[in-house]
């Protein structure tokens, strides 16, 4: 049962999906966390147990390869366990309807997929290829889940190299092919709806504030307090598994 505020914000976000042409979709860590996926900045997340740049740099990857790979076997076998949450399932219904143009997510889960949405893009990459960073040789995936403990790291049939994930790791560059598309979704986006991100970390966070510009709008659905706040035309403050479901049914409806 929904509170009066809360209710009065979800009619405002779906009076302002369902006037849109265009909206897209920006997702953080808060969308998979009802998956068992812990937003790693959060208590109990990873970077309590690990110093991030030591097992998530290309530098360390680099110099401490196995540590790396230990730490990358922990993430893949969370990530293996996980399953969508009505979080992702609402936005692939609202893609579906014709009613979502795409999700541009943070997330490296592949969850929003799993899920049905099928106009994704993986802002920091994803765990669904690998590759060589000596020869640039792509691996199958499906070989990171059968590597022992004392075959880390990864190395190269082919040369030798260690393989990696294709992931953005701290202190790289994000893709041209994700930058370009996420910003053509902001140019193009009459709203977006802004899930589970700090707004911390660009330039994913400049999204929002592009769509905000061109006198777009925004809607935040957040538990916790975000750099969107003083952005955003409507903020829910309640889960994304709550929240999402719920404003799918308004604008379907």
């Amino acid at each position: 049962m929904w509170d009066r505020g809360l209710e009065e914000a979800l009619d405002r976000a779906a009076g302002l999906l369902r006037r849109a042409s265009s909206v897209a979709a920006l997702t953080g860590a808060g969308v998979s966390v009802a998956s068992g996926i812990p937003d790693f900045r959060s208590p109990g997340g990873l970077w309590e147990r690990h110093d991030p740049m030591a097992v998530a740099t290309a530098e360390a990857l680099s110099r401490h390869p196995g540590r790396v790979w230990a730490f990358l076997r922990e993430v893949l076998a969370m990530v293996d366990a996980a399953r969508p949450n009505p979080a992702h399932f609402a936005l692939a219904r609202l893609e579906a309807a014709g009613k979502l143009s795409a999700v541009i997510t943070q997330n490296i889960d592949g969850l929003h997929q799993a899920a049905g949405s099928r106009n994704v893009v993986e802002f920091h990459g994803g765990l669904s290829r690998f590759y060589c960073m000596g020869c640039g040789l792509e691996h199958d995936a499906a070989a990171a889940r059968q590597l022992l403990p004392g075959a880390l790291p990864w190395r190269c049939e082919a040369c030798g190299g260690v393989v990696r994930p294709d992931i953005v790791f701290f202190g790289e560059a994000i893709a041209l092919d994700a930058l370009g598309k996420s910003g053509q979704l902001a140019l193009a986006a009459d709203v977006i709806v802004v899930v589970g991100t700090s707004g911390e970390v660009a330039p994913a966070n400049l999204l929002p504030r592009e769509v905000k510009a061109r006198g777009g709008g925004v809607v935040e659905i957040n538990l916790m307090e975000s750099a969107f706040r003083g952005v955003a035309d409507v903020h829910i403050a309640a889960p994304a598994e709550v929240v999402l479901p719920a404003l799918a049914d308004r604008v379907l409806s």
